[in-house]
Parts: C-alpha cells; sequence; structure tokens
C-alpha cells in the first residue's frame, strides 16, 4: 500500500474546507428562511434554487474540492478527470434543491424530511465518490467498505438534519449555530470517506493523465467568490422587492409608514415650488 497524505499543507485545506461549508450552508439557511415566508410559487421557487446551489455547490461540493487539495500520494501525480468532476459537482446540487423542495415547497412532514434526507445523503455520498473516481494516480484505490458505510450513514444523517434546520430555524444566532453544525458534519463525512481510501501503486506506471488539481483551483476560487456574491445580491434583491410589496399592501402598519414617506416627499418637493410662487 502506498502512503497517502490527507494534509499536505497542514491546517490551510481543511480551514478553507470548512469556510466553504460554512459560508454554504449559511446562505443556503438564509435563502430556506425567507423561502418558508414567501408569498408566492414563484418566491419560494427562486429562494429554494438559491439555496440549493448555495449548499450545494458551496457548502458540499466546493467544500470537497478545497479539502482534495490536501490530499497527496508521495510515490504518484495526482490528476483529476474533468467529466467526472464536473458530474460531481452536479451530483452536488441536483440532490440537495431535491430535498429542499421535497421539505420546503408543500406542508412540512416527518415523512417528507426523512425521505429527503435519505435521498440527499445518498446523493452527497454519490457526489463523493464520483469525485473520487474522477481522481487519476499511477495505482488503484481501494476503499474500506466499513468506513465507506460510516461515511453514507453520515451523509444521511447530516442532511436530514440539514433538512430539518430548513424548516425550523429563525434569526441570526440559530442559524449560525446550524450552519456551524452542518459545516462540521459535511467536513466530518468527507475526512471519513478520505480515510477509506488505500492506494495500490502499479508495478510499470504508465503517464497519468488528467488535470492538475492547482490549475483548477484559480478558476474555481474566482467561480465561488463570483457564485457566492451573486446569490448573496439576488438574496438581498429578492428581500428588498418583498419587503418593499409587503409595505405597499394597505392595511399593514409598514403600508402606513411607506405611505407617511410618500406624504413627506411630495412635501419637500413641493415646498421650493409654492415658496417660488410667493416671491413672484
Amino acid at each position: 500500500m502506498a502512503e497517502i497524505h490527507h494534509f499536505t499543507y497542514g491546517w490551510f485545506t481543511p480551514v478553507v474546507a470548512f469556510l466553504m461549508a460554512f459560508l454554504g450552508s449559511l446562505l443556503g439557511l438564509v435563502c430556506t428562511a425567507r423561502a418558508r415566508d414567501s408569498r408566492t410559487r414563484g418566491r419560494r421557487t427562486r429562494w429554494l434554487l438559491i439555496a440549493a446551489t448555495a449548499i450545494g455547490g458551496t457548502g458540499i461540493w466546493l467544500m470537497h474540492f478545497m479539502a482534495m487539495l490536501g490530499f497527496e500520494v508521495p510515490a504518484s501525480p495526482v490528476r483529476f478527470d474533468p467529466w467526472l468532476t464536473l458530474l460531481s459537482m452536479v451530483l452536488g446540487v441536483v440532490p440537495v434543491g431535491v430535498g429542499l423542495f421535497l421539505v420546503g415547497w408543500k406542508h412540512t412532514s416527518l415523512p417528507r424530511i426523512l425521505s429527503g434526507g435519505l435521498f440527499t445523503g445518498l446523493g452527497v455520498l454519490g457526489m463523493h465518490y464520483t469525485g473520487m473516481a474522477g481522481v487519476r494516480l499511477a495505482g488503484v484505490m481501494e476503499f474500506d467498505f466499513g468506513l465507506v458505510a460510516v461515511s453514507g450513514l453520515i451523509a444521511v444523517v447530516a442532511a436530514t438534519a440539514a433538512l430539518w434546520f430548513t424548516t425550523v430555524v429563525r434569526g441570526w444566532g440559530p442559524i449560525l449555530a446550524a450552519a456551524t453544525v452542518m459545516a462540521i458534519a459535511v467536513c466530518g463525512m468527507h475526512y471519513t470517506g478520505m480515510a477509506a481510501v488505500h492506494v495500490q501503486l502499479s508495478r510499470d506506471p504508465a503517464p497519468v493523465d488528467g488535470i492538475n488539481p492547482f490549475s483548477l483551483l484559480v478558476p474555481i476560487t474566482l467561480l465561488a467568490a463570483a457564485a457566492l456574491i451573486g446569490m448573496a445580491f439576488s438574496a438581498l434583491q429578492a428581500m428588498t422587492e418583498e419587503e418593499f410589496e409587503v409595505g405597499r399592501e394597505p392595511g399593514t402598519g409598514a403600508d402606513t409608514a411607506w405611505s407617511l414617506r410618500q406624504v413627506s416627499l411630495a412635501a419637500a418637493m413641493a415646498a421650493p415650488t409654492a415658496e417660488h410662487s410667493r416671491v413672484s
């Protein structure tokens, strides 16, 4: 068996991976909280889609990719198959979206949370091992199926807990705590799965095809930053639109405040005109 390093760069890669998991979970939980309060299907759909992209794309897949930068086999180069890597990203987002829509689209119930957690957890597990299938090296990867089963159990439990969080958490304190728990669970699932990996080197190694993971670091980092900023901007914009429309609904305190602001603004605009008329 070949020697394997999971923390080639010390604590840098696991810390960055945890931050990605935390930020994705945080934004996703904020969006699901807004989805619960949405009054139309269109808005609820928008919030849930942003949440699925945040949790699945950033909180799970990008966390996995950043953690994999610390994976090294000293006796062999490590490369990534681009198509399987891309497929793993899709598998990170789609099952999360299905779980969120299953739980957040209609009335929430325990069977919906459990079935959504099972589907999402197995999807996340598929994302992880699809990504591992895309790793290319001068040998063969083997897996300890006991640890694979444990990582699968963690994935299902974490996904179920995450879906439950999306139905109950409100306020920044609980959301921050839930995002932290979700990030710890996602990282725990990843590194448990990585502990199951063993590498058997080839006696006559051939050249290793694929992409150097560090050649993907800059574009993926830029893409992740753009995605996070874009999702946050979309969320803030949607929040502003909803609050504006709620504020204009008749019979609400917000409507009264909005009307008073309009009257004050009109009076302020009319004052210079009236003053000019008196002078003339």
